[in-house]
């Protein structure tokens, strides 16, 4: 049987991020966190530092407390019930935890096991009211024999089903095991499901964030609240986020401490259900005296910083990196978990 620690660990990271990018972050956090143990034991600003890059911060934090309560414990809950209560854990990760390392009779459904099951069944009523319907179509799938004498294999390869054959676009009709009985493929209508309902714009917010720098090379950081978006990273010291731009004037009222401070470029960032645009201001002073921490400037590519502030920094401090449009990601390479590596495509959650 897999590791729980691996199929856990890898679950957690694919929620709301691509496969591309979570190879060579899992990768990474194998070898520096090689146990469930050794994740409990290390603190969370590490865990947090290792994390930074891959968004959703609150999963970061959530890992750290899960990977505490499990070690606590002596190991993973083999049920649904107990894989449910532990932190940051929901309905489908527990079922995916418990089919894949466990062999639970359950059927995890994420983006491509909705998109097989709508297609299967025909189920023309749009995301995200149809995904209660989802689920129970699944669950019946999952209760054939066959699948239910081998639920890991039969949940990983739903997963497969979905990435590679039955793929969002063009599916594949022709290679499909389940071709002959398919409602959507007879109806013409294979490609068009699952239907989805129109999606709101995302609003537009605005932000001024200061580089303030001292003569002995460090820069000014702060720690954001533990709880809400983004909790416990670390930043540069700013505003709040808007949806009324900031006047410079207005802003520099707010600037961390007095000082000859200049413009510094624009960095726009896409978060799930908003835009951000921040304005950079810099400065340089012989020493800070200001609420915060120093950090030196040359280590800030091993500090806990969120993707928006790592362009920030880039734009900043000219480190190497984009300071704008769509976050980068990273190429996937080397060796894999096959946990990971038999997802071909992302899991497509609701933003």
């Amino acid at each position: 049987m897999p590791d729980p620690y691996h199929v856990w660990l890898s679950e957690i990271m694919l929620q709301q991020t691509t496969v591309g990018a979570v190879i060579p972050y899992y990768e990474r956090f194998l070898i520096r966190f090689p146990t469930v143990e050794s994740l409990a034991a290390a603190p969370l600003d590490d865990v947090l530092t290792a994390w930074a890059g891959l968004g959703y911060y609150a999963r970061a934090r959530n890992l750290h407390a899960c990977a505490r309560t499990v070690a606590a414990a002596g190991g993973f809950p083999r049920d649904l019930a107990g894989l449910g209560a532990l932190p940051g854990i929901g309905e489908y990760t527990a079922r995916a935890v418990g089919a894949i390392a466990f062999d639970v009779p359950a059927v995890p459904v994420d983006g491509n096991v909705e998109r097989v099951v709508a297609r299967l069944f025909g189920v023309e009523a749009p995301l995200p009211g149809a995904k209660p319907v989802l689920r129970g179509l699944a669950d019946r799938l999952g209760a054939d024999p066959d699948a239910a004498a081998r639920p890991g294999d039969f949940a990983q390869a739903l997963f497969d089903l979905g990435a590679t054959v039955c793929t969002p676009a063009s599916p594949a009709c022709g290679l499909c095991p389940w071709m002959a009985g398919c409602a959507g493929r007879l109806a013409g209508i294979a490609g068009e499901l699952p239907r989805r309902g129109a999606k709101p714009a995302r609003p537009l917010r605005h932000g001024v964030h200061f580089w303030l720098e001292d003569a002995g090379g460090n820069v000014l950081l702060r720690r954001r609240p533990e709880a809400g978006l983004l909790g416990g990273m670390a930043e540069l010291p700013g505003t709040d986020w808007r949806a009324l731009p900031w006047r410079p004037e207005e802003a520099l009222a707010l600037a961390p401490m007095a000082a000859s401070w200049r413009p510094a470029g624009q960095v726009r960032h896409g978060f799930t259900h908003f835009a951000l645009t921040l304005e950079l201001f810099a400065a340089r002073v012989d020493r800070v005296a200001a609420e915060g921490f120093l950090h030196p400037v040359g280590e800030l590519r091993a500090a806990a910083l969120p993707s928006v502030m790592r362009k920030c920094v880039a734009m900043a401090a000219g480190l190497a990196g984009s300071s704008g449009g769509a976050a980068g990601r990273g190429d996937a390479g080397g060796a894999v978990e096959p946990v990971i590596a038999r997802r071909a495509a992302p899991k497509q959650s609701p933003a």
